[in-house]
């Protein structure tokens, strides 16, 4: 007789129970009334037993990498089960776990809620709602039992929204919305939950992107502040339509059975993205649609997040892919997730006609020179940023090109396109990355699922597609410490990183948009237009004249400063005359820095080099 397997029945049986559990769901009403004031009221209703307990606030929320749950805001808590007042603890060392003890009776609990919407949307510090608009990520509004696997804790959950609001999610509906504005959604899994946003607003826009009877739908629900900042433009329309059709050329399959772009245009609840299996959660600025520069500067964002789609949702590195909120995520191969994204999100952009050729190139040419530049690139390798990013997240700008921030985005950019062209140059240009995403993110369309992947797994599909030495590359470009960037992408795409005096076009409607002059790449800081220094470059001429961040510009050359004055400076400084001299500010004392420089004004741009061109062949579309 086979000895018994003992690991795998205590699996079955916690399965079971599980099951047994959840086999009715938990019921989430939330109040979303309130949203003009920044406060959602939620009630939860969950089937328990008897005895001790302990509640949950999901904490590692997937596409943020780290322990972003706003716990904070959590407020308002009040537990009752069986007709009585339920007292509650959270744990004296985790901050997300509460411990109720049931009476006998009880068969179900109910938790009421409150949650402040000021900062936390989507991971990012930003408000989740206005007088006019508002985000749901569920995870904000609801408990459930520790321990549990999400994908079989069910919820059935539904949505009262202020008066004349519409909304758009990737959330089956069950029942419209009812006399009370109140939309109920069907049954389904605290994953798919979770993974479903909601946006609402006064001020709704639907574009559908697929024709009438074509599956999967894709569509665009958009709200704004007012009815002028939803003014898409049929050129921008044309170009998501083509971005759907570009996907399928790219990846040859889809994991989802609709799509929803879920974007705000908003002042207020804005600057966000985050990627969803179903759906994106985009959020920009009111005009960006009809302004030009706010419009180049975000055309990436959901090319970006809906890639994520193929890259991060369906096939996930194996640290990220935990079985419930409260399991930490292990991030090592982000330069994967998010920059492989970049990479493909940015080359997507100008294939469905949203960036220029052009426009591409200088926004890669700043990303490389962005990344030349950094400083901290010379002690902490690419990995650990990726594996540091719940202590980098939110950080400041004081000293970042020296700690580093999350340089896993632009310089995983930067490795993919090296791995890209050395596909296209090995292979006579026979095969391209194009070939590995389908490989490797193709697979059967349907319904989401997960398929994680290791670093092996990875250069394996990369092998597949054409052999080389990818594991000695990529463990070369992630794990080392490199004066400078990896460039070698761009050469080998018959592209060179040069300089000139002429300003880059992503370079100055940065600087605009942000209120900043950046002398990065001359003087050596970064200075607001109030005159506060946010940055100085170590080995720059600032750097070795004594200055840092937090310091304020007050004059230059004896001259009250501005941005222009500034300018000017740098530019003179070719003609070799005396050095810089910059009057500062220093909590209460003043003095003179002396800065020796003559290079003039220097802007990165990309220059034709050698070799064929395949940057350009890259950005061919895919589609009629």
């Amino acid at each position: 007789m086979p000895k018994p397997n003992w690991t795998a029945y205590c699996c079955c049986v916690l399965v079971c129970l599980s099951s047994l559990l959840f086999a009715q769901p938990i019921g989430l009403t939330v109040d979303l009334t309130d949203a003009p004031r920044n406060i959602y009221h939620a009630r939860l209703t969950i089937p328990v037993k008897s005895g001790p307990l302990t509640l949950v606030y999901p904490k590692w929320i997937p596409g943020n990498h780290r322990p972003s749950g706003p716990i904070a805001n959590l407020t308002g808590i009040k537990v009752e089960a069986a007709g009585q007042c339920i007292e509650w603890q959270r744990d004296p060392v985790d901050m997300y776990a509460f411990h109720v003890n049931l009476p006998a009776n009880a068969d179900e609990l109910q938790v009421s809620l409150d949650i402040i919407t000021t900062t936390g949307v989507a991971g990012s510090s930003g408000a989740s709602a206005s007088a006019n608009v508002l985000d749901l990520n569920w995870n904000q509004v609801v408990l459930y039992p520790a321990d549990s696997i999400a994908d079989q804790v069910q919820v059935a959950a539904s949505a009262r929204l202020p008066n004349g609001w519409r909304f758009g999610t990737a959330l089956p509906v069950e029942k419209e919305a009812d006399a009370n504005n109140t939309v109920r959604f069907k049954p389904v899994s605290l994953t798919t939950l979770v993974d479903s946003p909601l946006i609402a607003g006064e001020h709704y826009r639907e574009i559908p992107l697929t024709k009438a009877g074509e599956t999967p739908v894709h569509v665009i629900d958009m709200v704004s502040e007012s009815e002028a900042g939803l003014a898409m433009s049929p050129q921008d329309e044309a170009s998501y339509r083509k971005l759907v059709a570009e996907t399928g050329a790219l990846f040859g399959a889809r994991h989802y059975t609709q799509y929803h772009f879920l974007l705000t245009l908003s002042d207020e609840v804005g600057g966000r993205g985050l990627e969803h299996h179903e759906s994106s959660d985009n959020g920009v600025k009111e005009r960006t649609l009809t302004d030009p520069k706010l419009h180049m500067l975000d055309a990436g964002l959901m090319p970006h997040e809906f890639v994520h789609s193929w890259n991060g949702k369906y096939r996930r590195p194996a640290g990220l892919a935990t079985r419930n909120y409260q399991e930490p995520m292990v991030g090592d191969l982000l330069w994967v997730y998010e920059g492989l994204t970049e990479y493909l999100g940015n080359v997507l952009t100008a294939r469905s006609g949203l960036w220029t050729a052009e426009q591409y190139r200088e926004a890669v040419a700043l990303t490389a020179a962005e990344m030349d530049g950094t400083i901290g690139r010379t002690w902490r390798p690419l990995e650990d940023t990726a594996r540091s990013v719940q202590i980098l997240r939110l950080e400041g700008p004081q000293w970042e090109s020296w700690r580093r921030g999350l340089d896993y985005y632009p310089e995983g950019e930067l490795i993919w396109l090296e791995v890209d062209t050395l596909i296209r140059q090995n292979s006579h240009g026979q095969k391209s990355l194009d070939d590995f995403c389908r490989h490797f993110h193709g697979g059967e369309s349907g319904a989401p699922k997960v398929v994680p992947y290791t670093f092996d797994d990875l250069v394996h599909g990369l092998n597949d597609v054409l052999p080389y030495d990818w594991a000695t590359l990529l463990r070369q470009r992630v794990n080392s410490v490199e004066a400078h960037a990896p460039l070698a992408g761009i050469e080998q795409g018959g592209w060179k990183l040069t300089y000139t005096g002429e300003p880059n076009i992503f370079f100055a409607a940065v600087e605009e948009e942000a209120k900043v002059v950046n002398a990065s790449y001359t003087l050596g800081f970064v200075v607001k237009q109030d005159g506060s220094v946010i940055d100085v470059i170590p080995g720059s001429p600032a750097y070795g004249a004594g200055m840092g961040p937090g310091m304020k510009l007050v004059a230059v050359n004896g001259r009250k400063w501005s941005p222009a004055i500034l300018k000017d400076a740098v530019r003179s400084s070719s003609n070799g005359a005396q050095p810089i001299e910059l009057l500062i500010e220093n909590a209460n004392f003043f003095r003179t820095y002396s800065l020796a420089y003559t290079g003039g004004e220097k802007y990165p741009h990309l220059e034709r080099g050698a070799g064929p061109d395949f940057l350009d062949e890259i950005l061919r579309s895919r589609t009629p």
